[in-house]
């Protein structure tokens, strides 16, 4: 048993009413067995409009994950804790055990903005657990292809580091194809240069939209004439996403923004039985809906894969925007990649 367990089994005889939970946090704001937390300890910034956060764990928060899984962060801003989902960046089990997240700011992203621009070295965060199916296998398949495009590389260069870190075991053959719109967009540019001239194994292609125009299927197969043999992992905007996977049934993909124009949804009133009422079109998700009028419900990763948002459906028909299903009364959707297809209500 280690000292600090010791100290809390200790607290626990003159702790009532307070758990010694509320006292471990008074010496040590990570030491929470209640929630899971992290410290900003370094927070770089590669580009004007990207930070690099570097998280040492709290109690209770996995040394390990799978390399390209994503953790929850929640972060205080303006008083109230704001949460989404950002893909590891690091590899597991690293030698320091720190977690490290790149966040590019979006200019409709509250969190996205404020880690870019005002967080701090220090910053106390709460955590979710690494989550989410994309990942490497075990066992790791002998050729892989990477297909990324603007932060989708972001979960990708988990995996690239935690292949690195077994170089010589098991190590595959790595083509790793990249699209940003202009050079200087380019994430991890001198790692990704000092991986493909160090390891024999890795080969990196960037494409530049900006001067050569967007990457589609045909374009990736003239750059790397076996993908078709490769096992394919993507990341990346949907229309891109969307053509890979026509093109290559098999492949693996993460996407980070819903497309809006996906279903038929025409939208309508929604009613959050207590709470408020509110008319939205058929783009605007029904966790957004209850964001315009106050209505807080719960969330996580707002890409419809960790279930923290999850709801039951009371009266009316709601459609998923990632997959087009239809979901009527009585069934749970998740609220933040589902639209209103008339008129809604929520059970209370």
């Amino acid at each position: 048993m280690s000292i600090v367990d010791r100290l809390k089994l200790a607290f626990e005889g003159f702790s009532t009413p307070l758990l010694p939970d509320d006292y471990t946090r008074l010496v040590n704001p990570l030491w929470s067995a209640r929630e899971l937390r992290g410290r900003i300890v370094r927070v770089n910034r590669p580009t004007e409009d990207t930070a690099e956060l570097v998280i040492r764990r709290g109690w209770g928060v996995p040394a390990d994950f799978k390399a390209g899984q994503y953790i929850g962060l929640g972060v205080r801003v303006d008083g109230r804790f704001i949460w989404r989902s950002y893909s590891l960046t690091s590899a597991p089990r690293s030698k320091d055990g720190y977690l490290t997240v790149t966040v590019k700011e979006h200019k409709d992203g509250r969190l996205s903005r404020h880690l870019v621009e005002n967080v701090a070295e220090g910053t106390v965060v709460r955590l979710a657990a690494p989550a989410g199916d994309f990942h490497l296998t075990d066992p790791i398949p002998s050729e892989l292809l990477f297909v990324t495009a603007g932060s989708g590389i972001t979960p990708v260069i988990s995996m690239l580091r935690d292949l690195r870190s077994r170089d010589g075991k098991t190590t595959p053959d790595v083509v790793h194809v990249h699209s940003v719109r202009n050079r200087e967009d380019l994430l991890f540019a001198e790692e990704l240069e000092a991986m493909q001239s160090t390891y024999p194994w890795f080969r990196f292609e960037l494409r530049v939209t900006s001067e050569q125009g967007r990457l589609d299927a045909n374009t990736l197969r003239q750059i790397v004439p076996d993908a078709d043999q490769r096992t394919v992992y993507a990341c990346g905007p949907s229309a891109m996403l969307d053509e890979i996977e026509e093109q290559f049934p098999d492949v693996r993909t993460e996407r980070f923004n819903l497309d809006r124009g996906s279903t038929n949804a025409e939208g309508g009133l929604i009613t959050f039985p207590g709470r408020g009422s509110v008319e939205v079109d058929g783009a605007t998700t029904i966790l957004e809906a209850g964001e315009q009028i106050d209505v807080q419900l719960p969330y996580g990763c707002r890409m419809g894969i960790c279930a923290t948002c999850t709801q039951q459906l009371a009266a009316g028909i709601a459609r998923d925007l990632r997959t087009g299903a239809t979901h009527v009364e009585g069934e749970r959707i998740r609220t933040c990649v589902c639209v209103a297809a008339g008129d809604i209500e929520l059970e209370p």
